[in-house]
Parts: C-alpha cells; structure tokens; sequence
C-alpha cells in the first residue's frame, strides 16, 4: 500500500506563485524518482519537473527559470515552487514517484500517481 497525496493548489494571479507538495506514505523501501506531470483541458499529460534519487533533476522547456523542484528525502516528500506563473499553467497537476516499496514477501518497483490537484492562473 503505496499513495501519494497533493496539496497547495488553487488560484494565482499571472505573475503570481504557488508551492505545491507530495507526500508518499505507505510501505516505503525507498523512492527513486519523484516529480510532477501535469494535464491541462484538451491537452496531454506532460511531464513538468522530474527528480531522482541521485538529486539530478529535469524540466519542461516551458517552465525553466520558473519552476523549481525540490525533495525531503527524510520526509516522502516533494515540492514544485512555481513562480512567475502564466495562464498557461492552468492544469490538474499530478505528482508521480518510481517507488521500491515493500511487498510480501520482499520489494518491487511501484509506479505510482496522486489524484491531482488543481492551479488555475487568471485574472
């Protein structure tokens, strides 16, 4: 039993920021990647920041110099800052993690989502 869990959604101004958090609970060996996608209406999911344990990271083009991924490895737990926020961001933001959990009667990797949550930037 492996959930992640989203919070810091909601409205921002254009121009404005957000921080959203992940939090991974359950029957946790460890967590490898972990990071956040994201869904606009009409639109696919993306890939918006991904990061690993071994702290490389990677970026959408279209957030670099905005956004900003971190993790608390002690904790289960990742952060998107994101900052100078555009209309375009609006979306269901999803967190992801590749997670070695433990599964009777040992450990296998887990791909595991959030249920989302929404940031709506307008005006």
């Amino acid at each position: 039993q492996v959930q992640l869990v989203e919070s810091g959604g909601g409205l921002a101004q254009p121009g404005g920021s957000l921080r959203l958090s992940c939090a991974a609970s359950g029957s946790i060996f460890r967590i490898d990647d972990m990071g956040w996608y994201r869904q606009a209406p009409g639109k696919e999911r993306e890939l918006v920041a991904m990061t690993t344990s071994g702290t490389s990271t990677n970026y959408a083009d279209s957030v670099k110099g905005r956004f900003t991924i971190s993790r608390d490895d002690a904790e289960n737990t990742v952060y998107l800052q994101m900052n100078s926020l555009k209309p375009e961001d609006t979306a269901v933001y999803y967190c992801y993690a590749q997670i070695l959990a433990a599964v009777f009667p040992g450990k296998r990797y887990l791909e595991v989502w959030g249920p989302g949550t929404l940031v709506t930037v307008s005006s």
